[in-house]
């Protein structure tokens, strides 16, 4: 294994009934007046909204709320949220939903001491401090919970970016699985197939690593046989749990411990779709491009490449692999083609400048602009 260094300062209270601890929590890292975000109101119908506030009042926390985070969240109601933090003086912010609103929650807790905070995006401001931030997770997929990224998407210039910083870590994460049982199907697989492909993004990379690759490959069978449970029975409390817990572990750093690089050429070339076409989600656009994508560079490290179709597949060649998991995803109803979401044959020049917006991107093969519209011709 490659040396590295491992640190997540992420507290997370997990399990079947914890929401009502949020408020007690968060007294308990000193913050008393909140920022809450959410999205566009399903924590209302499934009772999560009630619990959070409750649990607040309790414990003396008063909050100002915000709603109105989409999918793929956006630059501009980060700004705004920003100037309410601030005006309000909130000492923390609390993040209800999935990965869009906690994503917008860290982009809010460190932009109140930026100048611009689309600056921190395009690399010409560091993030150095944040207020405290807390989620309680609605929809397992993007790992946010337990991570330091953010993700936002600027609309006028179609650019949909990351920022990391070790203060973006939330400071308490409540994960309770049986309130994802409300979700429609799509999420549930779109979140199964982000999992998926984080998890991937690492390794595939891999060589020699056996302590991290035999947890990967513990996690990524976990997510397959979860995902055929729930679509049986999407109330399986177990199931859901399984799937919660490792959509968490897939991007808290553990699956990359050891791993010399991760390539997230893919996710980039995702990104680039979904800022042009913002309904599209991540999980959806990953189910169209991972296929293509791993076809494309599968020959940078053939071994693993093979290891991953044997192991999670039960596949003799590396083509079967990616046949049974395109099996799999088209089996959970999940889209195939660019066409399925809606993308067509004229697009892909603009997609692949897109993605190199910001550069060179590729870890297992660097990719021009060529290869990426050559790679997308295979999910015509």
């Amino acid at each position: 294994m490659h040396s590295f260094e491992f640190h997540n300062p992420t507290r997370v209270i997990f399990g079947r009934g914890t929401v009502p601890q949020v408020g007690a929590a968060i007294a308990r890292e000193g913050v008393h007046t909140l920022l809450l975000i959410g999205g566009e109101g399903s924590i209302r119908e499934n009772g999560v909204y009630q619990a959070v506030v409750q649990s607040l009042s309790a414990a003396g926390i008063t909050a100002t709320e915000a709603w109105g985070v989409r999918p793929n969240p956006e630059l501009t109601l980060a700004r705004e949220l920003v100037h309410v933090a601030q005006e309000h003086q909130v000492e923390g912010v609390l993040a209800i939903g999935g990965g869009s609103v906690i994503d917008t929650a860290k982009c809010v807790a460190a932009g109140v001491y930026v100048d611009d905070l689309w600056s921190c995006f395009e690399r010409t401001c560091r993030i150095e401090r944040a207020l405290p931030i807390f989620a309680v997770l609605t929809i397992s997929a993007s790992g946010s919970e337990m991570d330091q990224w953010a993700v936002l998407t600027q609309s006028d210039q179609h650019r949909k970016w990351a920022i990391s910083s070790p203060v973006l870590y939330p400071r308490v994460a409540i994960v309770d699985p049986s309130v994802q049982t409300s979700l429609p199907w799509r999420q549930t697989v779109n979140g199964a197939i982000a999992v998926l492909s984080h998890i991937m993004a690492s390794y595939l990379v891999g060589t020699f690593e056996e302590t991290t690759l035999a947890l990967d490959e513990g996690l990524m069978r976990t997510v397959v046989k979860m995902v055929e449970r729930l679509q049986a029975d999407h109330a399986d409390y177990g199931a859901r749990a399984n799937l919660a817990w490792a959509a968490t572990l897939a991007m808290n750093g553990l699956i990359s411990a050891g791993i010399d690089d991760s390539d997230w050429s893919a996710h980039s070339i995702e990104s680039a779709m979904s800022a042009l076409h913002p309904d599209v989600a991540h999980g959806a656009g990953m189910a169209v491009i991972l296929p293509v994508w791993m076809a494309y560079v599968r020959e940078s490290n053939p071994g693993q490449f093979q290891r991953w179709a044997k192991t999670i597949w039960d596949a003799e060649t590396v083509e079967e692999g990616i046949m049974a998991m395109k099996a799999a995803f088209q089996r959970w109803g999940a889209p195939s083609t660019l066409s399925d979401i809606g993308i067509g044959a004229g697009e892909l020049r603009d997609i692949a400048f897109n993605a190199l917006a910001e550069g060179p991107i590729g870890k297992l093969r660097v990719l021009t602009v060529r290869d990426v519209v050559e790679l997308l011709k295979l999910a015509l």
